[in-house]
């Protein structure tokens, strides 16, 4: 047994809400929303600070990147709780458990489905086979953990009667949080309500654990069920940034923390979150999944505080409170609306930067305001996220021993298409000319013929960061190389150019993997 303690009873602080996240497990279910090792970890320092409770940080059984990923996180977390996900199999509850054991809490997650539905198709099991298993999983899991949390999955499509009964089983076998999920995103506020005030009422020994709410977003209620359930007498959300998940996602984080920390007049909660990391989570999970954000996503979406109409701009000049329930800096948005152009100086760039939440040396600093005024003799107006691209992709490429020199392509309906390049390695100069089937094709052919290498293109993506003819396009380059795999981003007003640069950054990435499995491997 380890010498995890028990979480509290949610009685003993009836007003604290556990905030569980799944982003890392079943946030990245989502189709095409896979990280690779090290984004994970980013992922879940960032959330550990941010003052996450429990982090999901993956399914261990999985495979064995999932499993490793766990336990790293398990090993670096410094405050959250680290879960594993575990199916109701004896190995799989075994595995986790190898998972979590070196963190400093560590929790089980076991689960099994309780709907007429799943136990028919899914499991093909009869009611009172579907009861072993939970008392057997539980107990097998408590073995290990002092902190397990069960859940019934399709909970919202299961009939009360047996719910009861499984949910009791599950807290006599040793379960100290029960997770009551609408997996399907089925159930309507009032209904979800009603079921945990039903259970807790029914089930003798309810008062023995917490009870945890999981939505998924379906009919579009996640977060709305995941209130109702608080009411119902919940004390855990289960959600996830941005509401990524499977299908149409999970309930959002950052929307239901600032519901709670909006409204407490009508919702009489509290989380331990620092809201105002919220924004920059938020920019990390769409960066690393390559998933961008809706402009009019609620709290974290471009336009959460962006006011264009002149009767708000009338408004919100004569008191914020007139359009603004919240304020931007409340969940890690800059107030200010300093436009940044081709006119403004190093100073005022330096303080746009720490508004940003950059802190650079005067080298990296010079460089970046050097390419700003670049950027902006291009465009119009730089916005925010056209100086977050810029610098960021400053400070990845710092000690890249590829860099981009020059680019010139020729295109058009006339193919051939022909790209001319020059790169320095390990600063060396190379030239090379070199065709492909478009533009883009005779740019990575260009780049193939001065790296050789055997890594497979998995993903080529293209958004514009910001409006207009003249908008930055940001470009997501996912590279594969006997296993390895690499995500990389890039920012340009050209196209072509961000291309090259988000490809090459891809290949500074594998050389430094191939570097830190073999060290004396240092050649490009």
């Amino acid at each position: 047994m380890s010498e995890v303690s028990a979480p509290v009873p949610a009685s003993s602080d009836k007003d604290r809400v556990i905030i569980f996240d799944t982003t890392l497990r079943d946030g990245e279910q989502c189709p095409g929303a896979s990280m690779t090792f090290e984004e994970k970890l980013e992922v879940a320092e960032l959330l550990d600070a941010m003052g996450v409770d429990v982090i999901e940080a993956g399914f261990p059984v999985a495979s064995q990147g999932d499993f490793e990923s766990v336990a790293e996180i398990a090993r670096r977390a410094k405050n959250a709780t680290i879960a594993g996900l575990s199916r109701a199999a004896l190995n799989d509850i075994d595995r986790c458990a190898e998972a979590v054991k070196h963190a400093r809490r560590g929790r089980i997650h076991t689960f099994l489905s309780t709907s007429p539905v799943h136990m028919k198709y899914k499991l093909q099991k009869e009611p009172h086979q579907v009861l072993e298993m939970i008392a057997a999983s539980v107990a097998r899991a408590r073995g290990h953990v002092d902190d397990v949390e069960w859940s019934a999955e399709d909970g919202t499509r299961t009939e009360m009667d047996f719910l009861c009964r499984c949910v009791e089983t599950a807290i006599a076998a040793g379960a100290t949080t029960i997770n009551i999920p609408d997996t399907v995103g089925y159930t309507t506020p009032s209904e979800y309500e009603a079921l945990f005030r039903t259970v807790r009422e029914r089930v003798p020994n309810s008062d023995k654990a917490i009870f945890s709410v999981h939505c998924h977003n379906d009919l579009g209620m996640g977060v709305a069920n995941s209130l109702a359930g608080l009411a119902g007498g919940a004390r855990q959300i289960e959600c996830t940034v941005n509401g990524i998940g499977e299908r149409a996602g999970n309930a959002a984080l950052e929307e239901v923390v600032m519901a709670i920390d909006t409204r407490s007049d009508v919702l009489p909660y509290r989380t331990g979150i620092n809201t105002r990391m919220l924004t920059r989570a938020s920019k990390l999970v769409s960066a690393v999944t390559s998933f961008p954000v809706q402009y009019n996503k609620a709290i974290v979406g471009r336009n959460a505080f962006a006011h264009e109409s002149g009767i708000h701009q009338d408004g919100m000049l004569k008191h914020t409170q007139t359009y603004e329930i919240m304020t931007p800096e409340s969940v890690g948005v800059s107030k200010t609306s300093l436009v940044m152009g081709k006119h403004s100086g190093r100073h005022a760039f330096k303080e746009k930067l720490k508004e940003l939440g950059y802190e650079l040396g005067e080298n990296a600093l010079n460089d970046a305001f050097t390419r700003f005024k670049d950027l902006a003799d291009r465009k119009k107006v730089v916005y925010d996220e056209d100086i977050e691209a810029l610098v960021d992709q400053e400070i990845a490429a710092a000690n890249d021993r590829i860099k981009l020199v020059s680019l010139s392509v020729i295109a058009g309906t006339r193919g051939p298409q022909r790209a001319t390049m020059k790169l320095m390695v390990d600063g060396e100069i190379r030239t090379e000319e070199a065709e492909g089937n478009g533009p883009v094709d005779a740019t990575f052919n260009a780049i193939k013929a001065l790296v050789p290498h055997a890594a497979k293109l998995d993903l080529y993506q293209v958004h514009a960061v910001t409006e207009g003819t003249d908008a930055q396009a940001e470009v997501s380059v996912r590279l594969e190389e006997n296993g390895k795999v690499v995500t990389a981003r890039a920012a340009n007003p050209d196209t072509l150019v961000a291309s090259a640069q988000a490809y090459i950054t891809a290949l500074n990435k594998l050389q430094m993997k191939r570097q830190s499995l073999n060290p004396q491997s240092a050649a490009v």
